[in-house]
């Protein structure tokens, strides 16, 4: 399984540099310590303090990516990163590189499918979230935000640790 997801990881790699070449939206243009200035409580804040524990920026164009996990509480392991997609999915995103790692994710992890179909679950029972422009998002309350889309799903809330214990590996 190692070689698995050391193989799905540098497809993201891969793939995230040619799909940002043609990603016609606009950069932001905001680094992590920029996000970390605005009020704790904004979900700009929760994003740059999620950036900074990870050793992370931004990745221009696909901001509205690391929002997303900012958002769910789906970490960076490779199988949470395909079930980010799948709970996008779930809550009614449409892209080529969504079906992508859908595919591709699930044919080389399948032994996470059961973990699969409950993020898929997770977006499906939210309030839309996948059209906002997260950058307006920035100065929101984030658990307001996040208490707004996630409101009918509350057993959803679960963190990684107890998601992973539902799951077959």
């Amino acid at each position: 399984m190692r070689h698995r997801k050391k193989f799905i990881t540098w497809l993201f790699k891969w793939t995230m540099v040619v799909y940002c070449k043609f990603k016609k939206k606009e950069a932001w243009n905001i680094s992590t310590a920029a996000l970390l200035e605005m009020k704790k409580h904004t979900f700009g804040y929760k994003l740059g303090a999620l950036l900074h524990k990870n050793g992370f920026e931004l990745i221009p164009k696909v901001e509205r990516h690391d929002a997303y996990h900012l958002l769910t509480g789906f970490g960076t392991t490779v199988e949470e990163e395909i079930a980010l997609q799948y709970c996008c999915y779930g809550n009614g995103k449409r892209t080529p590189y969504l079906y992508g790692v859908l595919l591709i994710g699930t044919l080389i992890l399948p032994e996470y499918f059961p973990f699969y179909m409950k993020a898929y679950r997770y977006g499906k029972n939210a309030n839309d979230f996948h059209h906002f422009d997260f950058k307006q998002i920035l100065k929101l309350d984030f658990k307001s935000f996040q208490d707004t889309i996630f409101t009918s799903s509350a057993q959803l809330k679960m963190d990684y640790h107890q998601r992973k214990k539902h799951i077959a590996i």
